[in-house]
């Protein structure tokens, strides 16, 4: 049985959960650096916005009760993977060892026109 996570606010741009429960573990959908605030993609910088990612992730989180040390693995999608360093700043800011696992893969387009988009899984 699988049930949802939704957080009041929370960016969305289709039909899906922010985030689902199944058996203890927490699935969290891909987030683009949407403001929930304006509902406006963050422009600017590739740090910038995969700070917004984080955000809105990290909104998922405590709506289901944890936080980022419960997160156990992360995928980035970048469509640029010459940004890879500066994302990877960025994304150093929000973990403490042991880090979590994790894959950045580049891809073509991302919604909205975003340089990134970031999932992750985490254990309840």
């Amino acid at each position: 049985m699988r049930q949802s996570i939704s957080p009041q606010g929370a960016p969305s741009v289709g039909p899906y959960s922010p985030a689902v429960v199944g058996n203890g573990t927490l699935y969290c959908s891909g987030q683009t650096p949407i403001d929930p605030q304006s509902g406006e993609l963050v422009v600017g910088s590739v740090a910038a916005q995969t700070r917004q990612c984080f955000a809105n992730l990290f909104n998922v989180l405590e709506a289901a009760g944890v936080d980022s040390s419960a997160v156990i693995r992360v995928g980035v999608y970048l469509t640029d993977m010459n940004d890879f360093d500066e994302m990877n700043a960025a994304y150093a800011e929000h973990f403490t060892e042991p880090y979590p696992a994790r894959t950045t893969v580049g891809v073509a387009d991302l919604p909205l026109g975003a340089s990134v988009e970031i999932e992750l899984t985490a254990q309840l």
